[in-house]
C-alpha cells in the first residue's frame, strides 16, 4: 500500500535520498577504514574491528566493517598463490625473457615437457558447504583431510606445436637413473628424433639437471632450451595439466584406485588434444564421465 500511494501521489517508487537508517561511519570513517584494510589485506573483519575500537575509541561490529568495505568495492577474495621469487630469479627471468622475445618460428621446434600428480581425492582449494547455523560438524558438512601422503599418479608427457608424446605413468620416486631409463630413453628421445631441428624443453628438478643426465643429453645430441629457475608458469604444458586437473575435480563419482585415476586421466589427456586440434568444436560431444566403462575401455585400448 506503502509503494502504490507513493506512485499515486508522487509518480515514483524509490526512497528519498537521505531516508532509511543513518549508517554508523561518515564518508571520513569509511576512508580511513579503507586505508586499515588496505594496509593489512589479511586482516579479517574481526581483527579490523579490533583495530578501528583501539584507534578510534568507538566499537564496530565485524558485519558493519563487512558492509562498509563491500560498499568501497573491497570484497573478501582467495589470494593468488604463487612461488617465492628472489631478486636472481626475477632477474633471470626477465634476461631469458629478453633473449627469446623476438622468436617466431623457432617456437614451433619446442618440445615441452613436465611431471605432474593427480591426487585421488582432488579438490582446488575452495570447497565450499551450505549449511545453516549449528550445523558445522554434520558428517555431510565436514571434509575430512588424510594424514600423510595422499595417493594418486604421476605422469610425465611432453608437447610440440604439432604433435605430442604419449603419457607415461611414474610410479614411485621419479630419479636421475628412472628418468633416463623409463622417460627419455623410451619416449623423450624418440619423440625429438622424429622432429627435425628439436630443442628439448624441461625444468630444473634434480633428477633433469644431474650429471649422469646431462651425459645422457650430449651423447644423444639433444639441444636443451636453457629455462630459468623457479618458471612453470612459462611453460605451455602447465594449461595442458590444469584442464586435466580441473575435469577431474568436476567428476560426479569418486575414483575408487589409482589405477582408475590413471585410465581418467589418460582419456582426460587425449580429449583435451583432440579438442585442441579441432579448436573445441567436439568439446559439446565429448561425455566423458557418462559412462565409466566407456572411458576405461578407451584407455586400456590406447
Amino acid at each position: 500500500m506503502r509503494v502504490w500511494k507513493q506512485w499515486t501521489d508522487e509518480c515514483r517508487t524509490t526512497r528519498k535520498s537521505g531516508s532509511g537508517p543513518r549508517n554508523v561511519t561518515s564518508a571520513r570513517d569509511d576512508r580511513h577504514l579503507v586505508r586499515m584494510a588496505r594496509t593489512d589485506r589479511t586482516a579479517s573483519s574481526r581483527q579490523l574491528a579490533a583495530l578501528w575500537s583501539i584507534a578510534t575509541g568507538v566499537s564496530l561490529c565485524a558485519s558493519s566493517i563487512r558492509r562498509r568495505l563491500l560498499q568501497c568495492g573491497l570484497r573478501a577474495r582467495t589470494p593468488l598463490y604463487r612461488i617465492p621469487l628472489t631478486h636472481d630469479h626475477r632477474r633471470l627471468r626477465l634476461q631469458w625473457a629478453n633473449q627469446h622475445r623476438d622468436w617466431r618460428a623457432d617456437w614451433q621446434h619446442v618440445v615441452f615437457s613436465d611431471e605432474s600428480r593427480f591426487n585421488l581425492w582432488y579438490h582446488d582449494g575452495r570447497i565450499r558447504v551450505r549449511r545453516y547455523a549449528g550445523e558445522r560438524h554434520l558428517p555431510e558438512c565436514i571434509i575430512e583431510r588424510h594424514s600423510g601422503r595422499t595417493p594418486g599418479v604421476m605422469v610425465w608427457g611432453a608437447i610440440a606445436y604439432h604433435r605430442r608424446s604419449q603419457l607415461l605413468r611414474i610410479v614411485g620416486n621419479l630419479n636421475s637413473n628412472r628418468y633416463i631409463r623409463e622417460v627419455l630413453q623410451p619416449e623423450a628421445v624418440p619423440f625429438l628424433q622424429s622432429l627435425p631441428g628439436a630443442v628439448f624443453q624441461q625444468d630444473n628438478a634434480r633428477p633433469h639437471t644431474a650429471r649422469i643426465v646431462k651425459s645422457f643429453f650430449a651423447a644423444q645430441q639433444v639441444q636443451l632450451l636453457p629455462w630459468p629457475a623457479c618458471s612453470p608458469d612459462m611453460s605451455p604444458i602447465e594449461h595442458v595439466w590444469d584442464v586435466i586437473g580441473r575435469r577431474l575435480a568436476r567428476d560426479p563419482r569418486p575414483v575408487a584406485s589409482a589405477d582408475e585415476l590413471w585410465c581418467l586421466t589418460v582419456v582426460l589427456h587425449n580429449r583435451v588434444v583432440m579438442c585442441t586440434k579441432t579448436r573445441g568444436t567436439i568439446i559439446s560431444s565429448l561425455r566423458v564421465f557418462d559412462n565409466p566403462r566407456i572411458w576405461i575401455s578407451e584407455c586400456m585400448h590406447t
